[in-house]
């Protein structure tokens, strides 16, 4: 069954298609369930399609030759990834796992040139895409050079703060669930440290824990940590 454009709408990526290629777009996208777990892709697979999340969240990461894994994204509804390979025909740059039950949108290479050829400005909002997250990684690299475990840690929260933080009561909550370890991979460090470094920022009053949900009470305190 073809999926409702209305659905795509949603999707920044698709917003400014009129609708007779957002037709084009849903009659040839494959729809795909992963149960949290779930590998999409593994790094170094040959690259075939572009993904776009429908709802759920994905984990990107890269591992090292010890198993260790560094966390690169975190992404959810409506994010588009694997976007690289419409480029360079490489294989995956990294692995792709979902971190909850996740319903994805594929579009598999050839179609997307197709598409591309008929929509360029979907090309240049690709490149946009690809240039933030080529600034996020520089960050990330810069943070694991230059700066401590609180620092890194501070950075990250602020970074969560700018794309997911919502309005709460005592302050902005960052509407995102991620687990300690999730937390710890994306910043090169443990769980333990985490954990230590999040109750530090407690008592100083930067921040409120709330079971799996962090408030952000002091944003300038957590600048000068960063």
């Amino acid at each position: 069954m073809p999926i409702d454009i209305k659905y795509l709408r949603k999707v920044p990526f698709f917003t400014d298609l009129p609708a007779q290629d957002l037709e084009m777009v849903a009659g040839i996208m494959v729809e795909r369930f992963y149960p949290k777990g779930t590998i999409l892709f593994l790094e170094g697979d040959r690259g075939e399609a572009l993904f776009v999340i429908a709802s759920g969240r994905v984990k990107i990461s890269k591992s090292s030759a010890d198993g260790r894994e560094q966390i690169l994204h975190i992404l959810g509804d409506g994010d588009i990834f694997a976007e690289v390979i419409l480029f360079d025909r490489d294989p995956y740059p990294a692995t792709a796992e979902a971190a909850e039950d996740t319903h994805c949108w594929l579009l598999y290479s050839t179609a997307m040139e197709q598409l591309l050829h008929r929509q360029p400005m979907l090309a240049i909002k690709l490149l946009r895409i690809m240039s933030r997250r080529l600034r996020q990684a520089q960050i990330l690299i810069r943070d694991l050079a230059l700066h401590d475990v609180y620092g890194r840690t501070a950075g990250l929260l602020l970074r969560l703060l700018k794309s997911e933080g919502k309005p709460h009561k005592k302050g902005i909550m960052l509407d995102v669930q991620l687990t300690r370890q999730e937390m710890a991979s994306m910043i090169g460090t443990s769980r333990e440290t985490v954990a230590r470094v999040l109750s530090r920022f407690q008592k100083e009053g930067i921040l409120l824990l709330e079971k799996q949900k962090i408030v952000i009470l002091d944003a300038e305190k957590l600048q000068e940590w960063a």
